[in-house]
């Protein structure tokens, strides 16, 4: 039996120990830092109003239900659950909770396991407010992807341009350079002295540089800038043009200034201006008539020379259509010329007829091509005039004085030939040695009378005035009457013709054609060799051609061959005569009759012209 001071004293330890308990459960139940108790099966048994007041529940809506009702994220108060269960301690577990007013709350939390006899009677957690600093944390990542995006985007948009970036810290003085910007000074390292960079600038440029950003440096305001200059690669040792911009501005203290700003690589763009300036300059020099137009036909350039060829100037010409030039007669040779452009071809030594402002019609030779952009593509036309009214008239001249001159020429051998004829004919009384001589006679007149039917005939071409009188006629006759004056020694010749074969055209012209291949073959196969002159089938067309087995014609004088006075001039080719119209005059034959003449050759190895009718 207990004494009664030991009782008395027991009664008051307990009464103490009470009033500590009270004490203790109610500044638990208003402390700030909310708590909880969660039994095995999750369900809440008891909360302090802290832990009501962060979700804004009472207690009849808390207590006794269950704790992952209240979690957004049910995976994490199944882990956190199951680590309690195991007696583990949760740290600073984040998790995400649900207000009564929809709202979702972050949190950590700190929980640990009350086990009796290894068995757990309930958990006993510390919940943490962190939605503002989770919020925050958020908003911190949302700001660094859109910088981060901002950035790439600034970077792409640099990139495209050829844009560098650089920043002057002047109280370090050192510059710092973005990849780009190392390109362009051909720099190793992305930091450089200031020295080092002001002598990448071209020595005549330095000084005003260097006097400008120390301004901007020593400068108490912001400012902008803004300039170029030249600079020596130090790689390369190749002069450059850069432009560059940026922005002084107060880093710190006023005493301390930071220049930042973009540099662009204009070198190409200096050389093209530099180039445009001196192509106006030639343009603008030149003597022939310079003109630009649009694929619709307006004149969007007009050159000094223009003026003066046509009388029109700059200012009355450039917006007008290039019709205001060009007869009415001849406005269908604009499409044909635009048609050209549109396909990219180029148009070479074009003549034609021009209209002056005075209303005088002038002769011209035009050339004229597509103009293109850098992708390639079509986007105007340059037309070079050169004005060959004194050339023409010269022609005209030269066809005239032929023409006088052949007329007069055929009289005088009409009476020889007839004269060397008689002999032959009367040769009883010139006689056998005078006859013989009437026949080589008689050989060379006919040919100086077919020379001089070739100049009349190039004459009347070059005047337009090249006139066909066709018929039928049977083509091995005329072949036969062709080849009839050949050395059948030297010059074996093999006709292959239908005899039944009759042509529709000029006969004379026709005769001209073969004579001149005839002709041709003859002299370009001064060794000899056989001569075949015959036809072939091409289509509906008769295929007529003249193969020798001579020298040959190199490719390199194919092209020119058919142009008028033009000879191959070589060893081979040095001592035979001829004046180069021969081919020039069947060409303008066959293009009058709507057909071409054609050339198979190779040198050593004979030729063959050949046309179809």
């Amino acid at each position: 039996m207990n004494s009664p001071t030991t009782t008395e004293q027991l009664a008051t330890e307990n009464i103490e120990l009470k009033n500590k308990i009270a004490e203790l459960s109610e500044f638990i139940d208003r402390a700030s830092l909310a708590l909880h108790w969660v039994n095995r099966d999750g369900i809440i048994i008891w909360a302090n109003q802290a832990e009501l007041d962060l979700l804004g529940y009472d207690e009849t809506e808390y207590i006794g239900a269950s704790i992952a009702s209240f979690h957004a994220d049910q995976d994490t108060i199944s882990t956190i659950l199951g680590k309690l269960l195991n007696n583990e301690r949760i740290e600073n577990y984040p998790a995400t909770l649900k207000c009564k007013n929809g709202n979702i709350k972050h949190v950590t939390i700190n929980s640990s396991a009350l086990m009796k006899d290894n068995e757990f009677v309930h958990s006993m957690c510390f919940t943490k407010d962190v939605t503002e600093a989770v919020l925050a944390e958020q908003r911190k990542d949302k700001l660094t992807a859109i910088l981060r995006e901002k950035e790439e985007r600034l970077r792409l948009a640099l990139a495209s341009t050829g844009l560098g970036t650089w920043d002057w810290n002047a109280e370090k003085e050192v510059v710092n350079l973005s990849e780009r910007a190392q390109q362009i000074l051909e720099s190793p390292y992305p930091a450089q002295s200031k020295n080092t960079v002001i002598e990448i600038i071209h020595p005549e440029d330095r000084f005003a540089i260097y006097q400008q950003m120390k301004g901007l440096s020593e400068n108490g305001a912001e400012d902008h800038f803004e300039f170029t200059c030249r600079i020596i690669k130090p790689k390369t040792f190749t002069i450059g043009y850069v432009k560059i911009t940026g922005l002084a501005y107060f880093s710190g203290p006023k005493t301390s200034r930071r220049i930042i700003g973009a540099i662009m690589d204009i070198t190409d763009q200096k050389k093209s201006i530099e180039k445009s300036a001196e192509l106006a300059a030639i343009v603008n020099s030149s003597y022939d008539a310079i003109i630009g137009k649009t694929l619709e036909g307006i004149i969007t350039s007009w050159n000094d020379a223009a003026s003066s060829l046509f009388g029109y100037t700059s200012y009355e010409m450039i917006g007008q259509p290039i019709l205001k030039i060009i007869p009415p007669e001849r406005h269908a040779e604009e499409d044909y010329i635009l048609g050209k452009m549109r396909l990219g071809k180029s148009i070479k030594h074009f003549e034609t007829l021009r209209l002056t402002k005075s209303g005088k019609l002038i002769d011209l030779s035009l050339t004229i091509s597509p103009i293109k952009n850098e992708h390639g593509e079509i986007i105007g036309v340059s037309k070079i005039a050169r004005d060959i009214t004194e050339k023409k008239q010269e022609e005209k001249r030269k066809n005239v004085f032929i023409s006088m001159a052949s007329h007069e020429l055929k009289t005088p051998l009409t009476t020889v030939l007839m004269c060397a004829q008689m002999m032959q004919i009367h040769e009883d009384t010139f006689g056998q040695k005078s006859a013989q001589m009437a026949v080589k006679i008689e050989s060379q007149i006919k040919k100086m009378m077919l020379m001089i039917a070739d100049f009349l005939s190039i004459a009347q071409a070059e005047e337009g005035k090249l006139q066909l009188h066709k018929t039928s006629f049977q083509l091995e006759r005329l072949i036969r009457d062709c080849t009839d004056d050949l050395d059948s020694k030297k010059h074996p010749v093999e006709i292959v013709c239908d005899p039944d074969l009759y042509l529709f055209a000029d006969r004379a012209k026709i005769d001209q054609v073969i004579s001149n291949l005839v002709s041709n073959a003859v002299k370009y196969s001064p060794s000899g060799g056989k001569i075949t002159v015959g036809t072939d089938k091409s289509g509906d067309k008769t295929r007529i051609f003249v193969r020798d087995e001579g020298i040959g014609i190199d490719l390199k004088h194919q092209k020119n061959i058919f142009k008028s006075f033009y000879r191959v001039d070589n060893l081979n080719t040095s001592n035979i005569s001829g004046f180069g119209i021969g081919l020039y005059l069947v060409a303008e034959i066959l293009r009058q009759h709507g057909s071409e003449i054609q050339l198979e050759s190779a040198k050593g190895k004979g030729s063959t012209f050949y046309f179809d009718l």
